[in-house]
């Protein structure tokens, strides 16, 4: 197919009445909205708890090696959708690079269990 600059015209439509609605909302909240400020309406907050101390105070290692872990375990995901939608025409050699790529991971897994990463309690 031979597309031309004038097939992608509603495309821009839809992206240009996107940002004028975006553009539009922000100008009429902030013309129609309420200009009341106090020492206690601009402190920051956060999730309810108020704000007290300094911001970098330590945190533990562990929070980090487990978000860590979980991204990369949770991107095989990613490895795994194109390779199950694509079983028939990979046949038994796919079927064997994916083995492959799974004991991997488990032997990842079971390095992370024998480190005793995921022990809460130390």
């Amino acid at each position: 197919m031979n597309y031309q600059p004038q097939d992608f015209l509603p495309i821009f439509v839809q992206l240009a009445a996107a940002l004028a609605f975006i553009v539009a909302t922000m100008l009429a909240t902030h013309a129609l909205g309420p200009k009341r400020h106090s020492k206690k309406k601009d402190d920051a907050f956060e999730c309810g708890i108020e704000s007290i101390g300094d911001a970098r105070t330590p945190i533990s290692v562990k929070y980090f090696l487990v978000a860590i872990l979980f991204v990369l375990f949770d991107i095989e995901i990613v490895f795994m959708y194109p390779w199950a939608v694509n079983f028939k025409q990979l046949s038994w050699n796919g079927f064997y690079e994916m083995l492959v790529f799974m004991g991997l991971l488990l032997v990842g897994f079971l390095y992370v269990l024998k480190k005793g990463i995921l022990k809460w309690e130390k």
